[in-house]
């Protein structure tokens, strides 16, 4: 970098100098009201189906599974993860995600996650849902990032690909 371009304003201003809103000026964040109908929709799909196969098949009955509240536990976030985690890295959509046109990408690239941010962010969602105030967090943000897609470093978009 040369003296007379950056003192004749040559040289564009630097990233760091862009406050978060120019950085992602140009990405269409997905809304509440469609993140919450596809979560509603990946409930049925994936998760209701791992619930009764380990109640029923797993576990015996629901009585055991009361009985054993961890390792029941257990036994259906790990399955969740085992089916979501490659929903995300493969597509960047799960079938409830991709029903209403959104894309969970990584907000440096604008990609697909990695195996290792998607990973990050089912494990941050987790123990996200299971607090009051990380479930709407995302309302009162302009950009409709939950906690979970701040600490992953992903978010939701409208996806707009005619590639389907």
């Amino acid at each position: 970098m040369r003296w007379r371009d950056v003192k004749q304003n040559r040289i564009p201003p630097a990233l760091e100098d862009k406050t978060e809103v120019d950085l992602y000026a140009d990405i269409n964040f997905a809304g509440n009201l469609d993140k919450i109908k596809s979560f509603i929709t990946d409930t049925f799909m994936i998760v209701m189906p791992i619930v009764y196969i380990v109640f029923y098949i797993v576990m015996g009955d629901r009585q055991v599974f009361s009985e054993n509240l961890f390792s029941g536990w257990a036994y259906i976030l790990i399955s969740m993860a085992i089916v979501i985690v490659p929903f995300y890295t493969l597509k960047g959509q799960t079938p409830g995600l991709r029903a209403y046109d959104l894309k969970v990408i990584d907000i440096k690239t604008k990609e697909k996650p990695s195996l290792v941010l998607s990973i990050t962010r089912y494990i941050f969602f987790t123990i996200n849902f299971l607090s009051l105030f990380g479930l709407f967090y995302s309302f009162f943000r302009d950009d409709k990032r939950g906690i979970h897609d701040l600490l992953s470093g992903t978010a939701i978009i409208k996806d707009s690909d005619d590639k389907k």
